[in-house]
C-alpha cells in the first residue's frame, strides 16, 4: 500500500508540471495574438476603415505596375530622319566600337541673340547614308560641350559625362556632373550616381584605356568669368567607381585648359593643345596652347593599377607641327596609331583694340608611337595618262615698226649691222598655243582634289571609322558674326585622294540676329579716313583714291596672228583666263597664311597690307614707316607735307602690288556665303576672340 501511494504521489507531481507548461504556452499564444491584433488594427486605422491588408495577389499586381512604369520610362523610339542633324556646335561625334556606325549627341545653335541646347541622339550608318534618331524618357538632359567615349565591353557602350545648359539669353549657365551610359545593344540609357565624382564642368576631355576612362580639365562658366580646371580623374567601368588622381606639385604636369586633344595609346594617354583665358583687370585674353604631354600608365600587377605611379611627361615638338590654334580636337586613327587634326583658329592681339583671327582647313597627323612626330597630310593628285607633257616655250610679243624705231632711237643705233633674233614661224606659234591650251585645261581640272577641301572653320566634329575621317559642321566667323555649319564631309585617310561632300552648307540660309551697332562707327571712321587719305594723295588720282599706272605693259601677241580658228581662239581665251584666275587664287591662299606668320620682321609687317585692309587703313597703320622710307629714298629735299605725300605714294605703290591678292581673298571668303560688308566688320577689327562663347 505504501508503494502504491508513493507512485500516485509521484504521478500527481508530473501532471502538475505539465499543466503549468501548457498554461504558459497558452498565455504566450494569447499575447502574440493580442499583439498581432493591435498591429492589424493600427494598419487598418492608418489605411482607412474600409481598406483591407494587401494580399499576395495585390502585391504581384503592384510589382507589375512598377515594371510597366519602368518600361514606359525606358522605352526607346527609333526614327529615320532626312539627312544630318540640324545646325549645331559643341556636340560630340563618336565612332561606334562594335559596328561601322557613328553617334552624334547634343550640341547647341546660337543665332547671335538666343542659344538653343539639344538632347538628341543620332546614329549614322555610312553603308546606307542613313541617319536615325533615338529618344527615350530616361536619357541625359539637353547639353553642349560635354564629352562621350566608347567602349566595346558588354556589346558596346557610350559613356557620357558633364556638359552645360544655358538660358536662351545666356543670362545663366548650369554645368552637369552626371555620368550616363548608353547601351548600343538595347539603345537604352543608364545613370550612375556616386558620392565621389568630378565637379561640374564643360569643355573637358575623356579617353578610354582598357577598362578605365580618364578625364582631365574643362571649364566652369558663371556668365561673368570662366574658370579652367586641371584635375585628373579615372572611372573604373568594372567597379563603377571614380578615382581622383593626385599629382605632386613638384612633378611636371599640364596646366588648366579646355578643348584639347586627348588620345589613348599603349603607353597611356596623349594630351595636346587646348585653350585657356587670362584675366588682367577687365581685359580678357584667350590663349591657344600647343604643348604635348604623355600620361604614362605603369604596367599593372595582377590586373590592378597603382594610381600613385601615374606620371606626366612633356613631349618635344618634332616634325611638321601645326601653328598654335584652338578649336581643333584630334580624332584617333587606331589602325595607324595616329591622331588626325583638321581646321582650327588662332587669335592674335595686335593691340588693345585690334584682333586678327586666322582660320584653317589644313589636315595634320600626329604619330603617337615613340616620341611622337607631326606630319602634314596633303591631298594626292592623280597622275595623268599619256606620259610627261611638253612644256611650251614662251613666245614674246613681236614689237611693231614704230616700237622698233623708238627703241633704236633710245639705243642710238640705226637698226643695221646687228642681227636680231629670228621671229617664230606662225605654225610654231600656233602649236605652242595649243600646247599651252592643253596645260591650262589640265590646271583647270574640275577633278583637282584641292577644290574638294572644306573651307576653313573651327570646332568641327571629327571621328575616324575604318580609316575614314568624318567631318561634321563647325563654326565660321565673319567679323562679329558666328555662323554654325551643318555640312558633312568624308575622306579616306589611307588614300588622301579627295574629300567627299555628303551634305553642303548654305551660309545664307543661317540666320544671325546679333547686333552690329558696334561696327557702324568703325565703318564711318574708316570712311572718313578714306576721304582724308584720298584728298592728300594728289590731283592725279582717280575718284577711288588710286592713281592709274603710268606705264602700260606691252600686250601679248594678238591671237589673230596665230592663224587659229574662231573656236580655238575663244577656247584659248577661256583657258588663259582660267589659268590666271587659278594662279591668282593659289597666290592669294598662300598670302593668307603668310600674312599672319609670327616669324615676320617688323619691316615686313608694316610694308605689307593685311587681308581686309583698304589703302587708307594700310597707310594709317604704316604712315611713319613710309615717311621714313621716302626720306631715305628721295632725300631731304622735301619736308613736311611734301614728304608725307611722297610717303603716301610709296605706300600706294606697295598697296597696288598686293591689291589683286587682297581682292581675290575677299572673293574666296565671299564664296563661303559672306559678302564684303560682313567681312570688313569685326568686334575688334577682325574677330571675336575671347568674347565668343565658342572660345572657351
Amino acid at each position: 500500500m505504501g508503494k502504491l501511494k508513493k507512485a500516485k504521489k509521484t504521478g500527481g507531481v508530473g501532471d502538475k508540471a505539465s499543466g503549468k507548461a501548457a498554461a504558459k504556452k497558452a498565455k504566450a499564444a494569447k499575447g502574440e495574438k493580442k499583439s498581432l491584433a493591435k498591429e492589424t488594427k493600427a494598419v487598418k486605422k492608418g489605411k482607412g476603415k474600409d481598406e483591407d491588408i494587401m494580399g499576395e495577389d495585390d502585391l504581384i499586381a503592384t510589382l507589375e505596375q512598377y515594371r510597366q512604369q519602368w518600361a514606359d520610362e525606358h522605352k526607346v523610339t527609333e526614327d529615320v530622319v532626312d539627312g544630318p542633324p540640324s545646325r549645331r556646335a559643341n556636340a560630340t561625334l563618336t565612332a561606334c566600337p562594335v559596328k561601322d556606325h557613328l553617334y552624334l549627341f547634343g550640341g547647341e545653335y546660337y543665332d547671335g541673340s538666343t542659344v538653343q541646347i539639344y538632347p538628341d541622339l543620332y546614329r549614322y550608318a555610312p553603308d546606307k547614308n542613313e541617319w536615325r534618331r533615338f529618344t527615350s524618357p530616361t536619357s541625359p538632359g539637353p547639353r553642349s560641350a560635354h564629352q562621350i567615349v566608347a567602349s566595346p565591353a558588354g556589346g558596346g557602350k557610350l559613356w557620357l559625362f558633364g556638359g552645360e545648359f544655358s538660358a536662351p539669353n545666356q543670362s545663366s549657365f548650369h554645368h552637369y556632373r552626371d555620368l550616363w551610359c548608353f547601351s548600343i545593344e538595347t539603345h537604352s540609357w543608364e545613370r550612375f550616381d556616386t558620392k565621389l565624382r568630378p565637379s561640374a564642368r564643360s569643355g573637358h576631355r575623356m579617353a578610354t584605356w582598357k577598362h578605365l576612362i580618364f578625364l582631365f580639365g574643362g571649364f566652369q562658366d558663371t556668365g561673368i568669368r570662366t574658370s579652367y580646371l586641371s584635375d585628373l580623374w579615372v572611372w573604373d567601368t568594372l567597379e563603377y567607381k571614380w578615382h581622383q588622381i593626385e599629382i605632386s606639385d613638384v612633378d611636371r604636369k599640364p596646366g588648366a585648359r579646355s578643348g584639347f586633344s586627348f588620345l589613348s595609346c599603349p603607353e597611356g594617354i596623349i594630351l595636346h593643345g587646348g585653350y585657356t583665358k587670362t584675366y588682367e583687370g577687365k581685359r580678357v585674353t584667350g590663349m591657344a596652347l600647343s604643348d604635348t604631354w604623355l600620361l604614362r600608365i605603369p604596367p599593372s600587377e595582377a590586373g590592378e593599377i597603382d594610381y600613385k605611379k601615374l606620371k606626366w611627361e612633356k613631349r618635344k615638338k618634332i616634325g611638321y607641327a601645326p601653328t598654335p590654334r584652338s578649336g581643333c580636337t584630334m580624332a584617333l586613327w587606331s589602325a595607324k596609331n595616329m591622331g588626325v587634326l583638321f581646321g582650327g583658329v588662332s587669335d592674335e592681339d595686335k593691340d588693345e583694340e585690334t584682333l586678327d583671327s586666322t582660320f584653317y582647313n589644313e589636315l595634320f597627323g600626329y604619330n603617337i608611337s615613340g616620341t611622337g612626330r607631326w606630319i602634314s597630310l596633303p591631298l594626292k593628285k592623280k597622275k595623268k595618262a599619256g606620259g610627261k607633257k611638253r612644256k611650251p616655250k614662251v613666245v614674246e610679243a613681236t614689237p611693231s615698226a614704230a616700237d622698233r624705231e623708238d627703241e633704236e632711237m633710245r639705243d642710238g643705233s640705226d637698226g643695221e649691222g646687228e642681227g636680231g633674233e629670228e621671229e617664230a614661224k606662225p605654225w610654231e606659234v600656233a602649236q605652242q598655243a595649243k600646247d599651252a591650251m592643253a596645260l591650262d585645261q589640265e590646271a583647270d581640272d574640275p577633278d583637282d582634289p584641292e577644290k574638294s577641301i572644306p573651307f576653313a572653320r573651327y570646332n568641327a566634329m571629327l571621328a575616324v571609322q575604318r580609316s575614314t575621317l568624318y567631318i561634321y559642321g563647325g563654326i565660321l566667323e565673319a567679323g562679329s558674326k558666328e555662323y554654325t555649319l551643318d555640312d558633312f564631309f568624308t575622306i579616306q585617310l589611307d588614300k588622301l585622294d579627295r574629300f567627299t561632300c555628303l551634305k553642303e552648307c548654305k551660309i545664307d540660309s543661317a540666320e544671325w540676329n546679333g547686333s552690329d551697332s558696334g561696327n557702324d562707327s568703325s565703318d564711318s571712321e574708316s570712311g572718313d579716313s578714306d576721304d582724308d587719305s584720298s584728298s592728300s594723295s594728289g590731283e592725279d588720282e582717280d575718284e577711288d583714291g588710286i592713281a592709274p599706272p603710268e606705264d602700260t605693259p606691252m600686250p601679248a601677241i594678238e591671237l589673230e596672228a596665230l592663224k587659229l580658228t574662231d573656236a580655238e581662239q575663244a577656247a584659248l581665251d577661256a583657258v588663259r583666263d582660267a589659268e590666271a584666275k587659278e594662279d591668282l587664287r593659289k597666290r592669294a591662299t598662300a598670302f593668307m597664311g603668310v600674312s599672319l606668320a609670327t616669324d615676320r620682321t617688323q619691316e615686313d609687317v608694316l610694308s605689307t597690307p593685311q587681308p581686309g585692309e583698304n589703302l587708307a587703313k594700310f597707310y594709317a597703320r604704316s604712315k611713319e614707316f613710309w615717311t621714313n622710307k621716302a626720306f631715305e629714298t628721295i632725300g631731304a629735299n622735301n619736308r613736311g607735307k611734301e614728304l608725307r605725300r611722297d610717303g603716301f605714294s610709296l605706300a600706294e605703290e606697295a598697296f597696288q602690288q598686293y591689291q589683286p591678292l587682297l581682292e581675290e581673298i575677299m572673293r574666296i571668303q565671299a564664296q563661303a556665303g559672306l559678302d564684303a560688308e560682313e567681312l570688313s566688320k569685326g568686334g575688334r577689327a577682325g574677330g571675336l576672340g575671347a568674347e565668343s562663347r565658342n572660345r572657351r
